[in-house]
């Protein structure tokens, strides 16, 4: 039975991939023609074609999506949302049902893919890690992403968590910024990507009903950057523990 698990999961991979290409190619133009719109409304116009793009390709692979949570954003206020990270499955899942304009901190690397890095950049404030002079940068490219009133998403994990723990221990960015720029953040939780892509398995897709839950905001006054990291921190894990 176990051998027959594998073998479609390979072949749903590649049904994946495929239908990934496909919608993608549909929804690439409209996406690009957001860069002619500057700021705030070009990246909610973006955000929304993501977010129609996910719509028909998650059920196309089996991952039906539901979004829990999205009435904690208040109109008219930027947040900061922190999300768990499994797989890679977790970037096209939670920017695209975050409520308006938002950017993901994310690597380089993605952004080198011909035309998909185009589409990757529009949506990320991106950072080599390696570099002290990207990483000011891109903190400062963050602090402007909040004050055009956008939101941030950021993975406080850094990388997808490969151990057996619900998170992985928080790095302290995205509270600093929380911190410094005195913005509320929204803690959110992906579920069952780990399922779908396990992260030790290569070329490997499983169809499985994927949930995103935004939980209430926790406001950043008055805490210094580590207690408010502790304090998301136990909000996601307890939360993760009795919803899992």
């Amino acid at each position: 039975m176990k051998i027959f698990k594998e073998i479609f999961a390979r072949i749903w991979a590649l049904w994946g991939l495929i239908s990934f290409l496909i919608t993608f190619s549909i929804i690439f133009i409209p996406s690009m023609c957001c860069y002619l719109i500057p700021g705030k409304k070009g990246q909610d116009i973006f955000i929304a074609i993501a977010r129609v793009w996910m719509r028909i390709w998650l059920p196309l692979i089996g991952c039906n999506i539901k979004v829990i949570g999205t009435e904690h954003f208040k109109k008219g206020e930027a947040y900061i949302v922190t999300c768990n990270h499994n797989a890679l499955l977790d970037v096209p899942l939670s920017a695209p049902f975050v409520p308006g304009g938002n950017k993901t901190i994310a690597k380089t690397s993605f952004a080198k893919i011909p035309l998909f890095g185009w589409f990757y950049k529009k949506g990320s404030v991106l950072v080599d890690r390696k570099s002290d002079k990207s990483k000011k940068n891109s903190y400062d490219e963050m602090k402007k992403v909040l004050k055009e009133g956008m939101h941030m998403c950021i993975y406080p994990e850094g990388t997808r968590n490969r151990t057996n723990e619900p998170l992985k221990k928080f790095y302290d960015g995205a509270f600093k910024l929380a911190t410094d720029t005195n913005t509320s953040i929204i803690p959110s939780l992906i579920f069952n990507t780990k399922k779908v892509m396990p992260i030790h398995k290569t070329f490997y897709l499983l169809p499985y009903r994927l949930e995103i839950h935004f939980l209430p905001a926790v406001s950043a006054a008055n805490l210094s950057s580590d207690q408010l990291k502790q304090k998301v921190f136990e909000i996601m894990y307890n939360y993760y523990e009795a919803n899992k």
